[in-house]
């Protein structure tokens, strides 16, 4: 099995055709610092993912939009700084649709093609009720339909293997999948899960009820022990007892790291061999473990 990296930097070009090009894709996700130190740590992992040469990267936008200026300013600098095609996240969140706008034209300003139109969580958090901005949107789809009205964006959306937290049934959450496909939406990118038959079970939904485009599997590798607790509340799932049952067998906090790492190694490798375009990983803005994994990965698919 070949990791199928691209053989060139990609540098401004679409998301939508470096997928359709036919190479697996594999991206990185950041999000913005709070502090100086942050703001360190974080530019330390692009340089140090940068070599891998990944499909693109993203940034993400804090609970409630709380982020969203240093969001833009990242994404700005990445495009403006690094060979790396860099991805915004957009959502709905405390903001109108002229607000909106402005967000969208700075990218478009700053040459940045690719956008992740989000609804977000609320403000309250995940779980918690939906709160309508006066003169915004409410669905990901109408945020999908502005993006790809005001320029020649690529547009992703977020998928969810076991379906939204607040959708009624998978049905009712597919349902809304193919809504944003409908207004525009040309990839996915699930939420973290560790059951590959869980991202291929969403792809035959998906494709059951019309939705074609590609489906990049997210990965996140439990790195702790008390990051298995964030993860359920991050995601409204429990981790599966299987891997808890893992990580729970070591002590040691470096242990716990490299079982962690090798579980979402063997999740990978089971993705690419199923089929899956690629690998998007949330990275917690340390390069570390997706090197390592990355490095896993490569090894396994070397001729023996």
């Amino acid at each position: 099995m070949a990791l199928g990296l691209p053989s060139r930097m990609p540098g401004g070009q679409a998301i939508v055709d470096l997928l359709a090009a036919g190479e697996r894709s594999f991206s990185f996700e950041f999000f913005p610092p709070k502090d100086a130190e942050g703001e360190r740590q974080l530019w330390r992992a692009i340089r140090e993912l940068e070599p891998l040469r990944p499909t693109f990267v993203s940034v993400t936008e804090g609970a409630g939009g709380s982020t969203r200026d240093r969001t833009v300013g990242i994404t700005e600098r990445i495009a403006a700084e690094t060979t790396l095609t860099p991805m915004a996240h957009l959502t709905c969140v405390g903001q109108t649709v002229a607000e909106l706008r402005h967000v969208i034209g700075r990218y478009a300003d700053a040459g940045v093609r690719n956008v992740l139109a989000l609804r977000g969580d609320p403000p309250g958090g995940p779980g918690t009720p939906w709160v309508h901005t006066e003169g915004g949107l409410d669905y990901a789809s109408e945020l999908v339909a502005l993006a790809r009205s005001l320029g020649d964006f690529s547009v992703g959306v977020a998928v969810f293997p076991l379906g939204h937290r607040d959708a009624a049934s998978l049905d009712a959450d597919v349902a809304v999948m193919k809504a944003k496909q409908d207004a525009g939406a040309q990839f996915g990118i699930t939420e973290m899960f560790f059951r590959a038959e869980e991202y291929f079970a969403l792809v035959d939904r998906a494709r059951g009820a019309g939705v074609d485009f590609p489906i990049l599997p997210g990965i996140m590798p439990i790195l702790s022990s008390r990051s298995i607790v964030r993860m359920a509340e991050l995601s409204g799932r429990e981790v599966p007892p299987e891997v808890v049952a893992r990580i729970a067998a070591v002590e040691d906090p470096a242990e716990v790291r490299t079982v962690g790492v090798q579980i979402a190694t063997e999740l990978c490798d089971d993705l690419l061999a199923g089929g899956a375009p690629g690998l998007h990983f949330f990275t917690l803005n340390r390069s570390r473990a997706t090197r390592e994994i990355y490095a896993g990965l490569a090894a396994h698919a070397a001729p023996a």
